[in-house]
């Protein structure tokens, strides 16, 4: 375990960290103690606070940052963090929650603003208008939404982190290929995940811990489609550009086995499919090469046809 900590005068360690589970027990002489486990961006370790008293000690619920004290010994081979102190953080600690969970590499208002500053420069200004719109209403989770529950880009502001590698990708293609409606592709990289929001259970870390009952009935390829068309009416789009627009989104997955409602069938589709499968896959071998070391193959991947991933010494 990697605590931001650090070792005081006694030896002991201290420092800041999330609660990621925490659980009330007695033990077999009916004395109350707290089973967590601890976490930071480092890694997690299960940590016992014995002769825990609520009254003293305060309570603790899941997700908490707190900070703690105390000393880490071996358990069954594992390495046990004993709690001999802990509180709650507070707002004095200036701490970030990016600091504590795997998190996007830039803040959610950085990868925002370059975002909007795309949409600003559209020349279609209903389809302008729509995109602002949607990005104002949904900024408050746009912030810190995870692109994924399990899979690629699955961390703290993950969303915007995967739509902005993609619309990158996307203003690359529209200046090699000026054949591309450069404001619809992009409209349709920005909002092709954007009922996500919607899809998963997630608190405060910006890690998802569940789907949501839209997220497991309706999905977020149905569930934008028809977002879109209760926005659209707002901005008064074109009915063709709206359902343009619906196809994208119902049709990035490419093909019905990976969940596309539809193949994508115009050109800015296609492009779309292609661009969210090269950024999803280039980040699901990325994340997957982190525990290699240089010479080894990776586990088999499950979403790339359990196909293993060399890291190469050089």
């Amino acid at each position: 375990m990697n605590f931001t900590c650090v070792n005081n005068a006694t030896g002991a360690l201290e420092g800041f960290c999330l609660i990621k589970s925490v659980e009330q027990k007695t033990n077999a002489k009916g004395q109350l103690f707290l089973d967590l486990t601890l976490m930071d961006v480092g890694g997690e370790i299960g940590a016992k606070f014995w002769d825990y008293r609520p009254e003293a000690h305060g309570t603790y619920s899941l997700h908490e940052l707190v900070k703690v004290r105390g000393t880490v010994s071996v358990y069954n081979g594992q390495d046990q963090f004993r709690v001999e102190r802990m509180r709650p953080a507070s707002e004095k600690d200036s701490l970030r929650m990016e600091d504590f969970v795997p998190s996007a590499p830039a803040p959610g208002e950085e990868m925002l603003a370059e975002i909007r500053a795309v949409v600003e420069g559209f020349t279609d200004e209903p389809l302008r208008d729509l995109v602002l719109s949607i990005l104002a209403e949904r900024e408050e989770r746009l912030l810190y939404w995870p692109a994924a529950y399990r899979l690629h880009h699955a961390v703290r502001g993950g969303l915007l982190w995967h739509t902005l590698a993609i619309l990158r990708l996307a203003r690359a293609a529209a200046a090699q290929y000026d054949i591309l409606n450069a404001d619809l592709l992009f409209a349709g990289v920005i909002l092709h995940d954007i009922d996500k929001t919607t899809e998963y259970e997630v608190p405060a870390t910006g890690l998802a811990t569940g789907y949501t009952l839209k997220g497991n009935l309706v999905g977020h390829l149905v569930g934008g489609a028809i977002y879109l068309e209760q926005k659209a009416k707002e901005v008064e789009l074109p009915e063709e550009t709206l359902l343009l627009l619906q196809h994208m989104l119902i049709s990035h997955h490419g093909e019905p086995e990976f969940g596309a409602a539809q193949r994508p069938s115009f050109l800015e589709a296609e492009v779309l499919a292609e661009l969210d499968l090269l950024d999803a896959r280039v980040n699901e071998v990325h994340t997957a090469l982190q525990g290699v070391k240089p010479g080894e193959f990776t586990s088999k991947i499950w979403a790339l046809d359990n196909r293993k991933f060399y890291k190469p010494v050089g």
